[in-house]
């Protein structure tokens, strides 16, 4: 199974209006990093960057003047995530961004039963939370010092170590061995035991009377009763 774990970064909040700036993504095959990567960075065009989001992620007008549109990006990115699921913490922004800029070039939106929500997996998983990507690195011991500022490689690098802890990716893996059958193979020692006869047999541990007792209660229950049978 192959998936794509993915973050974007934009120039804002509202996908009708503010563009994708930089997509970062990471190839998981059956769940485990292929190290096949996707990261570009793309020019919105005239549309600026918000203040609010370039104190989030730090990416300047300046810096994209110089970088391709998502129309000039779209055919590689398409062709990275093709067959593969679309996986994202809180996907539904960053899946309403890209399928809007699919939409303005005339290209059909990700079908919802491509794309995967970690949000919602985390919220199922840990209903009291918090569930956002720096907490779950927390609650998962995934080291997140470096990320000082949102990065859509990057975050896409911490998600996929969070999304395998969260299914249990790392315990899975301990039985990944394909379709054949496990056989145990048990070594088995043969041990000699000799069993030895007493010379002289233990005295009994019972009274001839109590003998006696127990012939006259057996012979009171008849040929019908059990204990006639061991007589």
């Amino acid at each position: 199974m192959r998936e794509i774990i993915f973050d974007t970064e934009t120039t804002g909040l509202e996908n009708k209006v503010d563009r994708v700036i930089e997509i970062g993504g990471i190839e998981l095959l059956n769940h485990f990093p292929t190290g096949r990567t996707f990261h570009v960075y793309i020019n919105p065009g005239d549309r600026k960057v918000h203040p609010d989001a370039l104190a989030v992620h730090g990416i300047t007008d300046e810096f994209l003047k110089d970088k391709p549109s998502f129309a000039e990006i779209v055919d590689e990115l398409r062709a990275f995530f093709d067959g593969a699921k679309w996986i994202a913490h809180n996907a539904t922004f960053d899946m309403g961004f890209i399928n809007a800029e699919f939409d303005r070039l005339g290209l059909p939106p990700v079908p919802n039963d491509q794309v995967i929500d970690t949000l919602s997996l985390a919220r199922r998983k840990h209903p009291m939370g918090p569930n956002s990507l720096d907490a779950l690195c927390r609650r998962y011991g995934i080291d997140n010092s470096h990320r000082t500022k949102h990065g859509a490689l990057l975050d896409s690098e911490l998600l996929a170590e969070v999304y395998i802890e969260m299914i249990g990716g790392r315990q899975a893996a301990l039985g990944l061995v394909g379709n054949e059958q496990v056989r145990t193979v048990v070594e088995v020692e043969e041990v000699e035991v000799s069993v030895l006869t007493r010379p002289r047999p233990l005295p009994p541990r019972i009274s001839q009377a109590e003998i006696e007792a127990h012939q006259a209660l057996v012979k009171s229950l008849g040929d019908k009763g059990i204990w006639s049978r061991y007589q």
